[in-house]
């Protein structure tokens, strides 16, 4: 059935989040090379950019939910592979650090709010994300970032769970192997969420982003 994405999306009931946009993470200093790759290919960061953008000058609440880690390790259990792997190197995403920045263009801006977490593989579990959103009037959330594999689409699964829309432009999102991410964008993400590109979720909003 054909979703009409000016009213799923509207920008009075609407929110950006990125995810993990960081140079840590897909930027210049990033301990993932081939996610970075992929995200480079699918041009992440400049479509988030451009998502960004049309949403501020339009009073759409813009949220980047990153992630970080204490020095001392202390918020963080190690209760999964990829968080065991992460914590080996010493230095990976030390809060208050350039790594846990976000990619240049992307803000914040002073409106931009950050969601920040110490923990765990997907935004919404043990932050303040959900509250921000419904004291905001929020019912759906433009989700983008990296990654389609773990981390976008827990945010999805989440939000959907806590009664959101959810609106994710393909060409926002990446994840590894591209062949994989593709699939999950193709048989799972239909299901739980509005796919749609940069270019129509603008044009459904009036806007071109530049």
């Amino acid at each position: 059935m054909p979703v009409d994405l000016a009213g799923v999306a509207a920008p009075s009931r609407s929110a950006v989040l990125t995810m993990e946009i960081q140079r840590g993470v897909v930027g210049d200093l990033t301990a993932f090379p081939q996610l970075a790759e992929a995200a480079d290919c699918a041009g992440v960061v400049p479509n988030t950019a451009r998502v960004l953008r049309a949403a501020r000058s339009l009073g759409v609440p813009v949220i980047h939910c990153t992630a970080e880690f204490r020095a001392d390790r202390a918020g963080s259990t190690v209760n999964c592979q990829l968080i065991a792997a992460m914590v080996r190197n010493p230095d990976h995403l030390l809060v208050g650090t350039p790594p846990t920045e976000l990619c240049d263009g992307l803000g914040p801006e002073p409106s931009d709010l950050v969601c920040s977490r110490l923990h765990g593989v997907s935004p919404f579990s043990g932050t303040s994300l959900d509250t921000w959103l419904r004291s905001l009037g929020v019912e759906t959330v433009v989700a983008t970032g990296v990654s389609v594999n773990l981390g976008v689409l827990g945010l999805a699964i989440e939000a959907c769970n806590l009664g959101y829309q959810v609106v994710v432009p393909r060409d926002t999102v990446a994840g590894i192997p591209a062949d994989y991410a593709d699939a999950v964008l193709d048989n799972t993400f239909p299901l739980i969420a509005t796919l749609t590109t940069t270019d129509e979720l603008l044009a459904a909003w009036g806007t071109t982003g530049v």
